[in-house]
């Protein structure tokens, strides 16, 4: 089976300069490996797209979540036919607005 293609919306690009940025200022190694982690598991999405949970809010988006330390990331996403689109992506201990 052919690889997803994974495209990442402009939100969620400023979601991971967002994170990046926090986790930076406090811990640089810290910071490259949350990077990495984001990085391994949107390539996930790539073999795998339907690897996320359903929403349950009839928008046919899903949620990824990936372990990160004593917490986790969230990667929202939707499918197309043959490419994974990401939507945002945050850190579970984050105070969000929902969207």
């Amino acid at each position: 089976m052919a690889k997803s293609e994974v495209v990442w919306r402009e939100r969620a690009l400023e979601d991971i300069t967002r994170l990046n940025g926090f986790l930076f200022d406090k811990n640089q190694d810290i910071a490259r490996k949350s990077a990495q982690v984001i990085s391994r598991g949107s390539s996930l999405l790539e073999d795998t797209p339907r690897l996320g949970r359903p929403m349950a809010d009839g928008t046919e988006r899903r949620e990824l979540f990936i372990p990160f330390g004593s917490g986790f990331y969230v990667i929202r996403y939707f499918l197309t036919s043959d490419t994974v689109v990401i939507v945002r992506i945050w850190h579970g201990r984050e105070s969000r607005e929902a969207d």
